[in-house]
């Protein structure tokens, strides 16, 4: 299991064995026929109760005893700006989106993946024993001194932070301001394109805009407020290991959400799943 262990003695997160993987499926492939005929078999639940084309076809997790689990899907649960019910929050997509991203793992890599996501608060200790933590909106951040405490904690102790879906130049000064109380002084840069997470499993050749569904279908554009282009920036931490990957002006989370859809467009489902996916792998071998 690629559990890392946690202790309060500032030791690193480790993972406890060798982590190898191999492709069982291409994406270049599956952009051909449609990634959303390659999830939509796995639909087991759909609800029909919302109007138009977002009724949401969430996929219910198998509920079996996996003892060979290597990688679960973590949703940062923070504080944020809206209160509670806001719709810019950590709950954006969710759960479809993980649910959707949890297929494409089982189908694209041979990642034992669990079936079911986990959804954990900053606070919560349970989050020190996974290498990887998603988390959605962080231009409506609002963390508490608690929170910024242990998310450091468990950045500085080998955990990965996977940011996604915050747009314009408002929700960057935000998001910056919280990730400065985070990690104080850490200089956030644009990730290079010959940087490893863009070729430790699939080769992403350029950062790619994905916009959410309605604007992806119906209007013509990808950006949102004046977030025109989008960057792919992050944080390394002293020995050179990027731990934090920062996706602005982009929204990778929905793309994994809507790839069932039919007519949803494959360049935007394709990059997200790439991106998630070496991210992922990126994570569990640094």
């Amino acid at each position: 299991m690629i559990s890392p262990t946690r202790s309060r003695d500032g030791a690193r997160l480790k993972t406890g064995r060798a982590f190898k993987i191999c492709r069982s499926a291409g994406l270049g492939a599956l952009a051909a026929v449609g990634l959303a005929a390659s999830l939509a078999p796995q639909q087991r639940n759909r609800s029909d109760h919302t109007p138009g084309f977002l009724s949401k076809s969430i996929p219910v997790p198998v509920q079996e005893k996996q003892d060979d689990v290597e990688f679960t899907f973590v949703r940062a649960v923070y504080t944020g700006l809206g209160g509670w019910g806001y719709y810019k929050s950590w709950q954006t997509d969710w759960p479809k989106a993980d649910r959707q991203f949890i297929l494409g793992i089982k189908r694209l890599t041979n990642i034992k993946v669990a079936d079911t996501e986990r959804t954990i608060p900053l606070t919560d200790p349970e989050i020190f024993k996974y290498p990887f933590v998603y988390s959605v909106e962080c231009g409506h951040w609002d963390l508490t001194e608690a929170e910024t405490t242990s998310l450091r904690e468990y950045l500085e102790r080998g955990g990965f932070l996977f940011c996604d879906d915050f747009w314009g130049s408002w929700e960057w000064e935000n998001f910056q301001q919280n990730l400065g109380r985070v990690l104080p002084g850490a200089k956030i840069v644009e990730v290079p394109l010959s940087h490893p997470i863009f070729h430790c499993y699939y080769d992403i050749p350029q950062i790619l805009q994905v916009p959410n569904v309605g604007n992806a279908l119906y209007r013509g554009v990808t950006y949102e407020q004046d977030g025109y282009v989008p960057h792919c920036r992050g944080i390394f931490d002293t020995s050179g290991r990027l731990m934090v990957v920062i996706n602005w002006n982009t929204d990778i989370g929905d793309a994994w959400e809507w790839a069932d859809l039919p007519g949803y467009p494959a360049r935007y489902s394709t990059y997200a799943y790439q991106m998630g996916i070496n991210s992922i792998v990126y994570a569990m071998s640094h």
